[in-house]
């Protein structure tokens, strides 16, 4: 990869994002500030990029990113890095692994969902997505089985395509991480989370514990099953480490997020619906939430419903924020704030609003945090890359 040759960042008007109540902006607020900043992208012949998502080695970050065609119409996946904290990124490069492959009916086997992380036990990246099958060039609704698909860069160079293995029937027709945040444990295995299920049935959720070697990830032990039954049951979970326990927030397609706990990222309680302290439910509708994890603190990362969104397509602008109480696993209402904020009328003008939703989170610094987003308009097939820079008071110990 040519790192000469520099993508340079364009910062909004929008730089410094207020706090929603005069709370989130008290001295007790860990966040300081949140900047919007856009970078400055290689031109597409056709959409947008996509589903970036980044990572720290040392002080380098390294982000996926893909382009967006159409509706779940992915293109190849491509990396870049950056040496100064985001303030410019190397060229997109194409990820080779990861790219469309034709199949023997016809169709092609892409990637998406892409989210990289660095284990540092091995010194290598590990790329986590799932496949995606298209036919005569576009998405079609009656997938094939779908799995996830992992490439690992380290030494430079990228290894080759791979599938992660579950041979359990409970997941014949899709088994994925999607684009769920994992956690590396001391003893270089991963931790993460499955939606799976079988054809003509609602998804579940389960916890999933593999070994890494720097090469293969191997599937050692899943745990129970947290269910359903509303439209596809629960999608997209994604796991924190906070305060010894572990924790997922799961998509539903019911108007509601789901938060589960568990004691060894295994075994979970029965998830229970987000809702704010004073017990009044978030209105979310079947957008993933994230993680951005504090040593101090746990924050949520979601999409909801809002006076200025009411004709958005599932509220997907703007991006908000807000402190989670990890004993009533509740979100405190006088911490929510703006972490992207929706461009446009989300009322009398929606279908030239620009999704956002579609997301990763990186501890980029002791000081600093990233939300990355690839806004999208389905009506102008036209977005942006967004990378919010969450400012923390304190430092974050969780970042070496």
């Amino acid at each position: 990869m040519n790192l000469t040759r520099r993508h340079f960042l364009q910062t909004t008007p929008l730089a410094l994002l207020p706090a929603v109540s005069p709370a989130a902006e008290s001295s007790e607020s860990l966040i300081e500030s949140i900047e919007k900043v856009v970078v400055k992208t290689p031109a597409l012949p056709k959409g947008t990029w996509f589903h970036p998502r980044a990572c720290m080695i040392g002080k380098r970050a390294f982000m996926t990113t893909q382009p967006i065609m159409g509706s779940d119409h992915f293109g190849h996946v491509h990396w870049t890095t950056s040496d100064d904290l985001g303030q410019t990124w190397s060229d997109f490069t194409p990820v080779p692994p990861l790219g469309w492959v034709p199949m023997a009916d016809g169709n092609n086997e892409a990637v998406c969902d892409v989210t990289p992380e660095f284990h540092a036990k091995t010194g290598s990246v590990l790329a986590l997505g799932h496949n995606v099958f298209y036919k005569n060039k576009g998405f079609y609704r009656d997938q094939p089985p779908r799995w996830p698909i992992y490439a690992v860069w380290k030494d430079g160079a990228w290894g080759p395509r791979r599938k992660l293995v579950w041979d359990d029937s409970r997941g014949s027709e899709i088994y994925s991480n999607n684009c769920g945040q994992r956690i590396n444990l001391p003893d270089g295995d991963v931790l993460m989370s499955f939606t799976f299920g079988v054809k003509g049935q609602t998804r579940s959720v389960c916890g999933v514990r593999c070994s890494f070697d720097g090469d293969e990830l191997r599937i050692k032990q899943t745990g129970n099953a947290l269910t359903n039954t509303v439209g596809r049951g629960l999608l997209e979970p994604s796991l924190t480490q906070f305060g010894g326990r572990y924790y997922l927030t799961i998509r539903a397609e019911d108007r509601k997020g789901y938060v589960a706990v568990s004691d060894d990222g295994l075994n979970y309680e029965p998830q229970q619906p987000w809702t704010w302290d004073d017990g009044t439910p978030l209105m979310t509708n079947s957008t993933q939430q994230h993680w951005l994890t504090h040593s101090d603190a746990l924050f949520l990362v979601y999409t909801r419903r809002d006076p200025t969104n009411e004709k958005v397509i599932r509220w997907r602008a703007p991006l908000w924020v807000a402190q989670v109480d990890p004993k009533t696993l509740r979100l405190i209402r006088a911490t929510e704030r703006v972490v992207l904020p929706l461009i446009g009328d989300g009322v009398n003008a929606a279908d030239l609003v620009a999704f956002n939703g579609n997301f990763g989170i990186c501890n980029a610094s002791p000081g600093e945090s990233w939300v990355t987003d690839g806004s999208w308009c389905p009506k102008t097939n036209t977005g942006e890359l967004n990378l919010a820079r969450v400012k923390w008071r304190k430092v974050n110990a969780l970042v070496i």
